[in-house]
């Protein structure tokens, strides 16, 4: 790849997370202060640079707990800061949960919760009801994670086997006001799927729970499969009027992300189109997808004319048969390059929040060429990418991106140039 191509696409990568700057977000969203207390609460990736944007905004007392991955904290003055693991959760996050409910505790209607929620908040907030285990809900996270399924069906699942998700943390705020300020990392950006909505109730119920389990073949724990058959501590529903008066408003999104990173690519002299900011599916077939539409622009210019970005965002999935290493933006990257090889392109995909899957990567570069390259240190791409082995593919040929942890999370960002 020409080193123009990678400082282009890095500069795009860029430019996505800083449309999507906790301080930028909030500045404008704030909510009015009430005569009462002021309760911070939050949880994901980004919620401790949620939290310390906040506190530098508000100009009146507050106080809360936010929870955040281990790795992610940044200084807070007023609010507690707390990490836990991600994406399976741990001890550490069932101690974060407890202690999010025990700050919206005793709470009149003349104070204000604002919660501040952002991905990641599903594993970070481990709470097991009934006799269920943190042992089992980390297994429930494992069985999802490769299963395969889109985030609204690990979501729904997940809403039903929780004491916190599905709006039940903002029933234990009652009768104070909520207001959920979301930094949006699902597909459509519906509010109530972002980090399985502590603050927001959905209308799913257990019987679609189960059903969505059947239908794409989860293999759930035990236990767990038996209490999504009873009808203990079913999640509230949106019509429950503890819920009335609260506020919800999406203030970062993969689409204002990719917005920008289009603004930026035509202020540096190449036109960018964006396909989608809600792009589902199975990692390496959306890539074949995506290979198909960069090999038709490079012979026949159509439907873009060179030259071009092809920009599009959501949240693929990897269902896990091997036992490699990686994410879905490095296994989306590795199955391009083996479907455009030897085509004239250059691509980043990337995870905004600064880590794809286990390692310390947030995705990789790829080009026409990667493959041939691959292979003269002698690696078969193919079996990589059988064996979900994307991460050393791209390790071993030099082009992981590591940029670190963002502060935000709009979900996946993927940008293809043709000059």
């Amino acid at each position: 790849m020409e080193p123009d191509d990678k400082e282009l696409l890095t500069t795009l990568f860029h430019a996505a997370i800083e449309a999507a700057d906790p301080e930028n977000a909030l500045r404008a969203n704030l909510p009015s202060e009430p005569r009462g207390r002021t309760v911070v609460i939050g949880a994901g990736k980004g919620a401790a640079q949620l939290a310390a944007a906040f506190e530098r905004l508000w100009h009146g007392p507050l106080e809360g707990v936010v929870v955040t991955r281990y790795g992610y904290a940044v200084p807070c003055e007023r609010i507690r800061v707390l990490e836990a693991a991600h994406p399976v959760p741990d001890a550490a996050g069932l101690e974060a949960t407890n202690a999010l409910f025990e700050a919206v505790r005793d709470l009149t209607e003349d104070d204000l919760v604002v919660a501040l929620m952002c991905g990641g908040g599903s594993a970070l907030l481990p709470s097991p009801p009934g006799p269920l285990t943190l042992e089992d809900e980390a297994m429930l996270n494992e069985a999802l994670l490769s299963s395969g399924a889109p985030i609204s069906v690990m979501n729904a699942i997940r809403k039903q086997a929780s004491r916190i998700k599905g709006g039940r943390l903002a029933a234990a705020c009652h009768p104070a006001k909520v207001v959920t300020l979301v930094v949006s990392d699902v597909p459509g950006d519906d509010p109530a799927q972002v980090a399985s909505g502590p603050t927001i109730p959905d209308t799913a119920d257990r019987a679609q729970a189960r059903a969505l389990v059947k239908a794409w073949g989860i293999a759930l724990p035990v236990r767990v499969a038996a209490w999504l058959k009873g009808n203990d501590g079913l999640a509230p529903l949106p019509s429950d009027p503890v819920f009335s008066g609260n506020e919800v408003r999406v203030i970062a999104s993969a689409s204002l992300s990719l917005e920008a990173a289009a603004a930026r690519a035509a202020s540096l002299g190449v036109p960018a189109v964006i396909l989608s900011d809600s792009i589902e599916g199975e990692a390496r077939d959306v890539a074949r997808v995506h290979a198909g539409i960069t090999r038709e622009v490079v012979a026949r210019g159509r439907p873009f004319a060179r030259p071009t970005v092809i920009l599009s965002g959501g949240e693929t999935t990897v269902t896990i048969k091997g036992g490699g290493k990686g994410g879905r933006n490095t296994e989306f990257l590795l199955s391009l390059a083996l479907a455009a090889e030897g085509i004239g392109f250059s691509a980043i995909a990337a995870d905004t929040d600064g880590i794809d899957g286990s390692e310390d990567n947030a995705g990789a570069f790829a080009d026409g060429q990667s493959m041939a390259r691959l292979r003269r240190v002698g690696r078969d791409p193919s079996a990589l990418l059988a064996d979900n082995d994307a991460w050393t593919a791209f390790h071993h040929l030099g082009d992981l991106f590591v940029p670190g942890p963002t502060g935000t999370n709009v979900n996946d960002f993927r940008a293809i140039l043709i000059r």
